[in-house]
């Protein structure tokens, strides 16, 4: 039986810094090796202490990455779109229009050095954001990400509508979350989403509700600032 946690782990929360946060709306697709390139310098930089952390949130082109878990039997069709071996933890992902990635660039030094308590904490964060539009998203001890029940599926079914995957380099976080806003969910069937054969995946407009990236934006800046505390645009 699939352990789950039905209530927000809220054992490592608050996560706030000192700062307020800069916040960072890319209004075009994003080319996913410069983004790679942009988070490298900026990361070196909020370590350095010349930089203050960053949250950016991107569209890319249709792409699948390669995570350091990520077991090449489970890329499906390799020549679909381009695939990028990433230093982030778990396994393939896909990225494209109508999903919202979310760069996330903290530094746990001025937080909580603890990275089982920032996934929490990032957790925490899609939760809140889905339950603005009035969905329940649902953590899972097995399986990294944050799901949702589909009982018009069936019984047990439930799909993923958000992925996490992060890197941390002198104790600065990278890489970040994706949340399917209005993706083509066909462009997922290249790879095995993060290795799960047994679970599919979903968007907020797949769900039947009528979200704009905007309107997803809106509800990403006030969940972030619950769980990390103060943004300010960048």
């Amino acid at each position: 039986m699939t352990s789950q946690r039905d209530a927000l782990d809220t054992r490592f929360l608050p996560f706030a810094g000192s700062a307020p946060v800069e916040w960072v709306v890319e209004p075009d697709l994003t080319d996913y090796a410069a983004a790679v390139a942009e988070m490298d310098a900026r990361v070196a930089a909020i370590a350095d202490g010349q930089a203050p952390e960053r949250v950016w949130l991107v569209e890319h082109p249709p792409l699948y990455t390669a995570g350091t878990s990520a077991d090449p039997a489970d890329l499906i069709e390799p020549d679909r779109f381009p695939v990028f071996a990433t230093g982030r933890g778990g396994q393939y992902t896909y990225h494209g229009p109508g999903q919202r990635v979310a760069y996330v660039m903290l530094d746990l030094k001025r937080r909580r050095q603890d990275v089982r308590a920032f996934v929490a904490a990032l957790e925490a964060w899609i939760i809140a954001t889905l339950g603005a539009f009035n969905v329940r998203g649902e953590r899972r001890e097995d399986r990294v990400g944050v799901w949702v029940r589909r009982p018009d599926r069936g019984i047990g079914a439930e799909d993923k509508i958000a992925a996490i995957g992060i890197r941390v380099r002198r104790w600065v976080t990278f890489h970040g979350i994706s949340l399917n806003v209005e993706p083509d969910l066909s462009h997922f069937s290249g790879i095995v989403p993060c290795g799960v054969t047994e679970h599919g995946v979903t968007s907020l407009v797949d769900l039947g509700l009528p979200v704009t990236m905007e309107d997803a934006d809106v509800a990403l800046r006030r969940a972030f600032e619950g769980v990390f505390g103060a943004t300010v645009n960048g």
